[in-house]
């Protein structure tokens, strides 16, 4: 049975187009994951809004069901003011989401399983609060580490833990999607391995195949819900990543 672990290898699709001692650019089985999510994620955009029908088809549906999605959630937790941010928080949305989907297919690549990946997005996110809540309060964006309301004695130390919380956050942000999905895709190909197995023994090794067969499809449609409610923690996080950075005094 192959290694559980070996779906998670990146390997060279093409020939590298740059290759040295110490640097190789190619395309790569990631590198085509995250082309392929955002090409879809265009077309979906594209065809399903060059219509612009007044009674919307499938494609236009998704797109709009999509769109509002992340509009309410912008505005239920980073309000009106929020919305300038929506086609950043929209694409983070629909860049994962696609990504998690696209890894749902046999042998297709999950580039969400990466921590480089997911630590590269957590990072935009919040290199993109300290620049948006500078840009707009100035030093006074600092009264984020200073919640307002609190004994001068205990300032020092609540300053110092909400210092440490907000520099934890582009890992625990990248963590939790990380570690989500390759703890699912881990499982799944476990259980695929053992039906593949006993299904070679004959007769009673299929018949004994039915319960880790039954566990494969139980965690199919548990990866599916995974695919999803990842990708909206991310996005929602983000909201309230930005909503700080524009209302940094609470």
């Amino acid at each position: 049975m192959a290694s559980p672990m070996h779906q998670f290898e990146i390997a060279p699709i093409l020939e590298p187009f740059i290759k040295t001692d110490t640097l190789e650019i190619g395309l790569t089985n990631s590198a085509a994951a995250m082309i392929a999510a955002s090409l879809s994620i265009t077309a979906l955009m594209i065809l399903s809004m060059s219509g612009r029908a007044v009674i919307p088809g499938r494609l236009q549906s998704i797109a709009e069901l999509s769109y509002e999605f992340v509009a309410n959630m912008i505005r239920d937790t980073a309000g009106t003011a929020g919305m300038r941010f929506m086609p950043f928080v929209f694409s983070l949305f629909m860049f994962i989401l696609i990504g998690n989907l696209i890894g749902m297919f046999p042998y297709a690549f999950t580039f969400t399983s990466h921590i480089i990946v997911t630590f590269a997005l957590a990072a935009t996110v919040i290199l993109s609060v300290l620049v948006i809540g500078f840009a707009k309060h100035g030093l006074g964006f600092l009264r984020l580490f200073a919640p307002s309301g609190l004994p001068v004695l205990l300032l020092p130390a609540i300053v110092v833990i909400e210092i440490i919380s907000f520099l934890t956050r582009p890992v625990s942000l990248s963590v939790r999607l990380f570690a989500n999905m390759l703890a699912g895709h881990t499982m799944l190909k476990v259980f695929a391995g053992f039906v593949s197995s006993l299904s070679a023994l004959g007769t009673i090794g299929i018949i004994g195949a039915i319960v880790p067969l039954a566990g494969t499809l139980a965690i199919t449609a548990l990866e599916f819900l995974v695919a999803f409610l990842q990708a909206y923690i991310f996005a929602i996080l983000t909201c309230i990543y930005l909503n700080d950075a524009l209302h940094p005094a609470h």
